[in-house]
């Protein structure tokens, strides 16, 4: 038996449907703002932001939460 189309992903509670893209919600965390999760013909694929080294001594999370940039 084949699917008509491209299957959605079951992410926790939630349904998906296939190239959408979500931030997903851990309990009791909350949204994870920093990993972006994305449905592909059925299967969950999620990924935590890339940031680049830190390079100094007090690194700041100024204009993005999820990496460190230098001051």
């Amino acid at each position: 038996m084949q699917a008509d189309g491209p299957r959605a992903c079951r992410f926790g509670r939630r349904w998906y449907l296939n190239n959408e893209s979500w931030h997903p919600s851990v309990p009791p965390f909350g949204e994870m703002k920093c990993i972006l999760c994305w449905c592909v013909s059925g299967e969950t694929h999620c990924q935590r932001q890339e940031c680049p080294p830190d390079a100094c001594a007090s690194p700041t999370r100024r204009d993005n939460p999820c990496c460190t940039k230098c001051r």
